[in-house]
C-alpha cells in the first residue's frame, strides 16, 4: 500500500490513551489507511453496510454489550468503526465505555461527515478524543514528474512539508505532472486509476456522493435547486462567494444558499479562505472565498470533462486553486499557520497571504514560465506596507528553477512548493 503523510501520526495516536476520530471526504483513503495500520482489530464495524447500520440504529446498546464480552487482557481491545456518523448514538456508547475503563478498550472512529454528530445528541467526546482529518494527496505523497523534483525544494518553499525524520518512504503514489493534477485532482483512488477511467470515476463520485448522498444526509427536498447549486458552486470555485447571485441562479433564498455552503463544508467538500484583515489599507473586501477540496471533483461537479483541454481553457485559475489547496492541506495537517487572500475595491489583489509564526508571507500564483517584476508589484507593496511583520514574498509559477525577482521576492517552480 502507498504511504500517507499522516499515518505515523495516527499510529502514535492509537497508542495514546484517547479515542481517535478520523474525518475526511469520501475516497480520501480513510478505510484503506486504517486497514494498513490495523491488521487485527477485535471488532471492525462498517456502517456503510445497510444491515449493520440498521442493526446498531435499532439497538444502540449493542456496541456496549459486544465490547464488554471481549475478555480482559493486558493489551487493550481495539475497536474500529467506519462511517461512524451514520449511527450518531455510537459516540455516546464509546463515551460510556471509555469512561468506565480507559485501559480496557481503544477506539478508532472514522467518517465522512461531522454534520449528523453535531445535530444529534452525540458529541465529539471532548477531553477524551484526538481528531484527525484525512485530505487528498499532498505533493509530498505524490512526487512531481518534472526532472527538478529531486532538488532540495524544501529550502525554497514558503511552507516546507516533508515526511517524518526528513525521509521519503519508498512507496509514494505515482508521479504526476502539473497538468495531470489540475485535470484529475488528488484523490488517491483516482491517482492510481488508469487515465482512460478517471473521468468516468469522477463523474460517478460527483453524482452519487455529492448530489445524492449529501442531499439525503441533509434531507434536502428541493432536488433541482440543490443540483443547480452544486454545479454553480463548482464552477465558481476559487472565487469570492456571491450569495445573492447564487441564490438567484439556483432559485432559492440567500439563507438556503448559506446552509448549502455549510453542508458542503461539514462534508469536507469545500474549504473557506477568509479575506485578509491585518491591514490599515481602506476598502479591503471582506467576503470570504472558497475552493472545492479536489479539482477533479470540481470539474465533474461543474459538468466539465476532466481532461487537459479543460485545464488549458482556464489554467491560471485552476493553478491558483491547486496551490491554495496544497497550502491548506499542509496547514491543516501541521496545525500551524493560516491562509487568507487580499483584494481591494480598486482591484489590487494578492492570491494568498500565509500567516506563520506571527509573520505574513504574500504569495502570487502565475501560470507563466517566465516571471518578471510585473508579477511582483502587489507583493512588493504589501511588504512595504507591512514591513514590521513581512519581509519576503513568493511567486509560484512554472519556471524551471528558482529566480530572485527582487531582494525580498523569490519565484519558485510549483514542484518546489
Amino acid at each position: 500500500m502507498y504511504s500517507r503523510w499522516i499515518e505515523n501520526r495516527i499510529i502514535e495516536a492509537i497508542e495514546s490513551p484517547f479515542v481517535n476520530i478520523i474525518f475526511g471526504a469520501r475516497q480520501t483513503g480513510k478505510s484503506t489507511l486504517l486497514k494498513k495500520i490495523i491488521s487485527t482489530p477485535d471488532i471492525w464495524l462498517d456502517f456503510s453496510n445497510p444491515s449493520d447500520k440498521a442493526q446498531y440504529l435499532h439497538y444502540p446498546e449493542l456496541l456496549i454489550q459486544q465490547c464488554k464480552a471481549i475478555p480482559k487482557s493486558r493489551v487493550p481491545a481495539l475497536i474500529v468503526i467506519d462511517e461512524a456518523q451514520l449511527v450518531p448514538s455510537v459516540f455516546d456508547s464509546v463515551q460510556n465505555l471509555y469512561d468506565s475503563d480507559k485501559e480496557r478498550w481503544k477506539f478508532v472512529l472514522c467518517g465522512s461527515s461531522a454534520r449528523k454528530i453535531r445535530m444529534s445528541s452525540a458529541n465529539f467526546l471532548p477531553g477524551r478524543s484526538m481528531l484527525h482529518i484525512l485530505l487528498p494527496l499532498l505533493k509530498a505523497e505524490r512526487p512531481p514528474a518534472e526532472t527538478q523534483k529531486k532538488a532540495e525544494s524544501k529550502n525554497y518553499s514558503p511552507l516546507p512539508f516533508i515526511f517524518h525524520n526528513n525521509k521519503e518512504p519508498e512507496n509514494l503514489f505515482p508521479c504526476a505532472s502539473l497538468v495531470e493534477r489540475l485535470a484529475f485532482g488528488e484523490l488517491p483512488g483516482i491517482a492510481c486509476a488508469s487515465l482512460n477511467l478517471r473521468n468516468e470515476l469522477l463523474k460517478t463520485y460527483s453524482l452519487v456522493y455529492i448530489e445524492e448522498e449529501i442531499r439525503r444526509e441533509a434531507s434536502i427536498k428541493n432536488l433541482s435547486a440543490f443540483s443547480k447549486f452544486t454545479q454553480l458552486s463548482a464552477i465558481e470555485s476559487g472565487n469570492i462567494i456571491n450569495y445573492a447571485r447564487l441564490a438567484k441562479d439556483s432559485g432559492v433564498s440567500i439563507p438556503t444558499i448559506k446552509s448549502y455552503f455549510q453542508l458542503l463544508e461539514e462534508m469536507f467538500i469545500i474549504f473557506r479562505i477568509p479575506a485578509f484583515s491585518g491591514s490599515s489599507r481602506k476598502k479591503l473586501l471582506s467576503t470570504e472565498k472558497y475552493i472545492f477540496f479536489d479539482l477533479g471533483v470540481r470539474h465533474a461537479s461543474a459538468g466539465l470533462r476532466c481532461s487537459e483541454d479543460t485545464v488549458l481553457a482556464n489554467p491560471g485559475s485552476l493553478f491558483e486553486q491547486w496551490v491554495g489547496l496544497e497550502l491548506l492541506k499542509r496547514i491543516k495537517y501541521s496545525g500551524e499557520g493560516a491562509l487568507s487572500y487580499m483584494r481591494t475595491a480598486s482591484g489590487i489583489e494578492i492570491d494568498y497571504i500565509l500567516e506563520l509564526n506571527n509573520r505574513y508571507i504574500p504569495i502570487e500564483v502565475k501560470w507563466t514560465e517566465h516571471p518578471d517584476k510585473n508579477d511582483t508589484k502587489h507583493i512588493d507593496n504589501f511588504i512595504k506596507e507591512h514591513k514590521k511583520v513581512s519581509d519576503r514574498g513568493f511567486v509560484i509559477c512554472r519556471c524551471k528553477y528558482p529566480m530572485e525577482l527582487s531582494p525580498d521576492i523569490l519565484a519558485i517552480p510549483w514542484s518546489y512548493l
